[in-house]
Parts: C-alpha cells; sequence; structure tokens
C-alpha cells in the first residue's frame, strides 16, 4: 500500500487525523514525492506527527567516517520532515560492531543532529527500540548529556519487556516519559525473538504515562496475531479509555 493510500485510510478505519509513517515506508524521499505526499493527505485531513528514522550507522561507532553518515543520514530526514510538515523525526541508534554504547559518542554525535534540526524546527526524538543500543537508561544518559530542547524521549510502552523482566520495563518507560514531549507509541504487546509474546499491563503503564503530565502524541503500535486493524481500534479504545 502506498503511504499515501495508508494515510487515508487511518482517517477512514480510525478516525484519527494523525499519521506515523516509517522511513523505511517511503517508496522515495525526492522532493516531488514529499511534497505531492503531504498535498494528498491534507485534502484528506491528515497530517504527519512524527517519522521514525532507521538509521543502520551508529552514532557511537569507534569509526568517526560512520558516526558522520549516522549524522548526515539523520540530516537528510530532518530535510524531509521539514517538506512534510512533521513536527519530529525518531533516530534510532543502530548498534555498533566495532564499539560497545558509548554515551559520550552519541550525545556527541547526536548533538550535531539536533542543532541541525532545531535550526529547521523539528524535535528528534530517541526511543527504547533496542535493549542493547538502545537501553531506556542508555537513552536518557544520552538526552541528559546532549541536553537540548530539540532532544527528547520516545516511550514505547513494550520494547524493555522484552529483557524478560517485568519491573526493568515499568522502570524504563518511567525514565522515558520524564523525558519525553511529543510522541509516544501505545502497545499492549511485543513479538520478541522465536515469536514469543510479551505483554505489558496498559491500565499500569498509562498511569505512568499520565504521572509524568505527558501531553503529546500517543501512536498506536499494534503487534500480535490478531487482525491489525481490530488490534488498533482496541488500542484505541483503551487509550481512550485510561486517558480520560
Amino acid at each position: 500500500m502506498d503511504l499515501r493510500d495508508f494515510a487515508v485510510k487511518v482517517r477512514e478505519q480510525f478516525g484519527v487525523p494523525g499519521v506515523e509513517p516509517l522511513s523505511a515506508h517511503f517508496p522515495s524521499t525526492s522532493e516531488r514525492y514529499v511534497r505531492g505526499f503531504r498535498e494528498a493527505i491534507e485534502k484528506a485531513g491528515v497530517h504527519v506527527v512524527d517519522i521514525p528514522v532507521d538509521n543502520s550507522f551508529s552514532f557511537y561507532d569507534a569509526d568517526a567516517v560512520n558516526r558522520k553518515k549516522a549524522i548526515e543520514y539523520g540530516k537528510k530526514w530532518v530535510d524531509v520532515a521539514v517538506m512534510l510538515g512533521s513536527p519530529s523525526v525518531r533516530t534510532s541508534i543502530a548498534e555498533a560492531q566495532n564499539s560497545k554504547p558509548n554515551v559520550g559518542a552519541a550525545a556527541d554525535s547526536i548533538r550535531v543532529l539536533v542543532e541541525y534540526a532545531a535550526s529547521r524546527n523539528i524535535l528528534v526524538n530517541l526511543e527504547n527500540d533496542d535493549l542493547v543500543s538502545e537501553d531506556a537508561f542508555f537513552v536518557v544518559r544520552v538526552i541528559e548529556q546532549v541536553n537540548h530542547p530539540y532532544l527528547h524521549a520516545l516511550p514505547d510502552f513494550c520494547n524493555s519487556m522484552t529483557s524478560g523482566n517485568e519491573n526493568f520495563n515499568y522502570e524504563a518507560v518511567t525514565a522515558m516519559f520524564q523525558h519525553a514531549y511529543n510522541i509516544c507509541h501505545v502497545k499492549d504487546s511485543e513479538v520478541g525473538e522465536q515469536g514469543k509474546v510479551y505483554r505489558v499491563d496498559l491500565k499500569r503503564t498509562f498511569d505512568i504515562l499520565n504521572a509524568s503530565h505527558y501531553k503529546g502524541y500517543c501512536s498506536m503500535e499494534w503487534e500480535g496475531p490478531e487482525d491489525p486493524y481490530d488490534g488498533t481500534k482496541k488500542l484505541i479504545t483503551a487509550s481512550l479509555k485510561y486517558l480520560a
């Protein structure tokens, strides 16, 4: 499905005006395609709330050339966000093959990206998306070291649950929400290795969100064996209940 059709379908199926298109789903990042995408969805009353960017280069790579590639790739998507009217991007922190996660190196690289994004009025988010390179507490330390108003956390409700430690997940989500601003990922389950399904207590997680006074977007991210449309509707219903 083309992203333009997907955005319109989201509005029709779920009655929500915001979409979060993944970078990997863009068939092109040319100015012609991106501006056409924006025009098409705005006609349907839809807007982009964030672009999750999967960066294959690591911000803490021991090789400065690769760190620079991570920065330049991030800048490219900041420019896409400007054209598309998205207020933010989420950049991933890829795992480096030649270095363990390094807060200082990651912070120095991400600071360059964030300063560029700030000059274009685009917020940068970091997600707890990987237990090694994007461990929630590592992400928080990077954010605190960069210490920039245009860098924030994107808490994912269930990614940290794949550690197998329930308390760790809720502590991770709590830490992330202390630095969240405009986007979080709502899910009640995560499919891990060998298809193992990890589940979270939605009420408990929304209690964490509410306690942090978070006022940003809640992006539905359904994972599970059920029909994704039915599953997403369940998440929307639960979100409205626990946010009331």
